[in-house]
């Protein structure tokens, strides 16, 4: 089974999104959605930006020249 996007409200009535892995496991959390609609358009926008996505790993110190 592949991973899931499951929709929630949030106890002020948000709505939000997590990416849940197939496991069960939650990999992340959206930000609160005033509506429905919007808190869709988020997960359409994660389905086309991550799948391109490079790593900027910023914990590792930069080399010098």
């Amino acid at each position: 089974m592949a991973g899931r996007y499951v929709i929630t409200k949030d106890e002020r009535g948000d709505f939000r999104f997590a990416l849940v892995a197939a496991n069960g496991q939650t990999v992340a959390v959206s930000e609160p959605f005033r509506t429905k609609p919007a808190c869709v358009n988020g997960i359409e926008s994660v389905r086309r930006i991550a799948a391109d996505a490079t790593i900027d790993d910023r914990t590792v110190p930069a080399t010098a020249p």
